[in-house]
């Protein structure tokens, strides 16, 4: 079969499927080398494999720290498969082919349109570079901020590189981080629990990543006049507003008196909250110990990691406009209403299926993995569910059972981050997308719910 037969069988869903699957694949065999780890020996390809799986996906799970194992090499190769996962491979791909104008395709657009949730394929390519921009501008104004702090810490040339890692894992909502010298193995973020522009910076790089591209465009072209924004613009900045200052006030009074935040002060207590309710979406970073969470924060944030952020952003999980439209389903029932309606706009039948159908499926998947992982290794139940919420939502967050977990307890965990990155729906039709709808419809009959 040649080139052109093949790429013609090779549906936009199967070759972004193929796609991250062959980057991740690179990523591991990169991480096997004697280069890559600081014992000069090679890794185990399972581990490897784990590792970039957890970078392209921008999860953050990881079975070694990242800076006491990992070499500068090592280390860059993560930071790379972090931004290729973060803005997606198709979008550097199809920026750089613009770049050297090269003409791009009705298929590559459409490729495209699958990988970055786009609802139309016009403008994609301009799409695209406002992508790599904003991305840039972010980054940039991160990592300058951060060098602010980790240049007074480590030196110039240390801190530079530690606030561009920083930086670049927080907007991608990777949760990867180099503090293991610093403040201990899987330590994260914890010994910048009291500094203020370290952990604000971190929580504004997570919320304009999770944000999604598109609305980021939508306020830009609408010149940031919400009422002239899409229904999808105003669900998202209304969901991430609302979860945020949920999570914050339900953590915060879990909290109270707790061991947690037993040697903070108050300020410190609420950037903590703060931060806590912001990482599930879906960072990864912590600036406590997560252990020593209160069951109410640790179920707070075990629903904040299932919903993640918003389409077309670096983050996972089920999306914020997935939980907005189930919630108006509750409230349009309760009114009786025949349409699901959300701010004054219906809420059209294919959405209703498509978000019935995610978020029946990532309950499944998130239980069944749940119950594997139990099967597998005796571990904490409560420890457990929250792994697998953490891999499914693509978020990073740990109880520090991840490193101790057996060959198949990890292997269910790459399975969930490849499917909370590439899209539960991106997998199945990539698997069978050659199927074709009926034209002709059955008898439709009631039946009892409820």
């Amino acid at each position: 079969m040649d080139k052109k037969k093949l790429r013609s069988r090779l549906s936009p869903t199967k070759i972004i499927a193929l796609g991250y699957f062959l980057i991740i694949t690179a990523g591991a065999v990169l991480l096997m080398l004697p280069v890559s780890s600081r014992s000069g020996e090679f890794t185990p390809f399972l581990d490897c494999l784990f590792t970039a799986t957890s970078a392209t996906c921008v999860t953050g799970l990881i079975i070694y720290d990242t800076f006491t194992y990992w070499t500068v090499f090592g280390q860059l190769v993560i930071l790379a498969m972090i931004q290729i996962g973060g803005i997606g491979f198709m979008t550097l791909a199809v920026f750089v082919m613009s770049m050297t104008k090269k003409k791009i395709g009705l298929r590559q657009r459409s490729i495209m349109q699958e990988s970055v949730s786009a609802q139309k394929v016009g403008g994609i390519v301009r799409m695209t570079r406002f992508i790599f921009i904003i991305t840039v501008i972010f980054e940039a104004a991160g990592a300058a901020v951060l060098a602010t702090q980790f240049c007074r810490e480590f030196g110039i040339l240390k801190g530079l590189y530690f606030a561009v890692f920083h930086s670049v894992s927080a907007f991608c909502n990777a949760g990867f981080d180099l503090m293991g010298e610093y403040s201990g193995e899987f330590s994260s973020l914890t010994g910048f629990a009291g500094n203020y522009v370290v952990s604000y910076t971190i929580c504004l790089l997570i919320i304009c990543g999770g944000l999604g591209f598109y609305v980021w465009a939508d306020m830009h072209t609408n010149k940031f006049r919400l009422r002239r924004c899409s229904l999808t613009t105003k669900i998202v900045l209304f969901a991430t507003t609302g979860l945020l200052a949920a999570g914050t006030v339900v953590i915060g009074i879990a909290e109270t008196g707790s061991e947690a935040f037993a040697e903070l002060n108050f300020p410190q207590k609420i950037a903590a909250a703060f931060f806590q309710s912001t990482t599930p979406r879906t960072a990864g970073f912590n600036t406590v110990d997560l252990t020593m969470l209160s069951d109410a924060s640790v179920i707070v944030m075990i629903f904040l990691m299932l919903v993640g952020g918003s389409p077309g952003s670096t983050a996972g999980g089920m999306k914020t406009t997935t939980l907005v439209v189930l919630i108006s389903s509750i409230f349009s029932m309760h009114k009786r209403r025949k349409s699901v309606e959300c701010a004054k706009r219906r809420i059209s039948e294919d959405v209703l299926l498509n978000v019935s159908a995610l978020s029946t499926l990532f309950i499944c998947l998130f239980v069944f993995s749940s119950i594997l992982i139990c099967i597998f290794d005796d571990a904490p139940i409560k420890s457990v569910i929250f792994e697998t919420a953490s891999a499914l939502g693509t978020v990073g967050l740990s109880m520090g059972i991840t490193p101790k977990l057996s060959a198949p307890s990890h292997i269910v965990l790459i399975l969930l981050m490849y499917l909370g990155r590439v899209g539960c729906f991106t997998v199945l039709f990539a698997i069978r997308d050659n199927i074709k709808g009926y034209v002709s419809k059955y008898p439709v009959e009631n039946i009892a719910i409820g």
